[in-house]
Formats: C-alpha cells, structure tokens, sequence
C-alpha cells in the first residue's frame, strides 16, 4: 500500500532513497533531498508499506500539470518481486485521476515505460 511520507518515517525514506544512484554517495544531498519532500508543496514522496514493513519509496515533483517521477527505490532484499512496479502503477493511477501527465526522470525512464507498457490494459 502507497503511503505519504512523514517526518517520523525519515530514516527509513532516507535509507531508501540511499539506493538512488545520485543519492547515495552524497550524504548532504540525501538530506536536502528529504528537506527539499518536506517543504515543498510540488514534491510529493511516497513509501509502500505491507503488514509493518516499509520496502520502497517513490518520489514525484509537479510541475503545470505534468507530474515526473524523479526518485524510485526498493530495499533490495525485496527486489525483482514487482514493488517498483505496484508503487509506478499506483502513482501513475493517482496523478492520472488528477489530471497530470506521468514521466519519469531520464535515470527511471526505462523501468517506468516497461511498467507502463506491461499493465496498459489495467491502469484504466
């Protein structure tokens, strides 16, 4: 289930987020880039949680009406089990409803178009 992030989940969300490629070697970054999801209005962080368990995050910036998907991550005991893909579908359903155009950022775009591409048929 896609949850909003909030302040007491920062660990965890910054571990997660750690995983990024242009996160991770940056500690400094990582902390603007969750100061950056707590402040502004148009950055949007998400985490899938299941029972009590917290495995991914997922980070999305507006801009006008188009929402980017700029930051995906999955704890990688839990990887290839398709949770990037749950979190991509359901944030693509959410922001869809609201009328927002979904992308994802060059280093995502990839993973994002074969999600898009796979469950076409069951994003209506």
């Amino acid at each position: 289930m896609l949850i909003r992030y909030k302040k007491n989940l920062e660990k965890i969300a910054m571990g997660l987020l750690s995983f990024m490629p242009e996160e991770k070697k940056d500690v400094k970054k990582l902390l603007q880039t969750i100061k950056e999801y707590e402040a502004n209005p148009n950055w949007h962080l998400y985490l899938w949680k299941e029972d009590d368990d917290v495995l991914g995050a997922i980070g999305v910036r507006l801009e006008d009406k188009n929402a980017y998907i700029q930051h995906i991550s999955v704890n990688p005991s839990h990887r290839n089990i398709g949770i990037g893909k749950k979190m991509v579908k359901e944030i693509y359903r959410i922001y869809e409803q609201q009328q927002y155009h979904v992308y994802a950022i060059e280093v995502i775009k990839e993973f994002f178009e074969r999600c898009i591409s796979d469950s076409e048929n069951t994003m209506e």
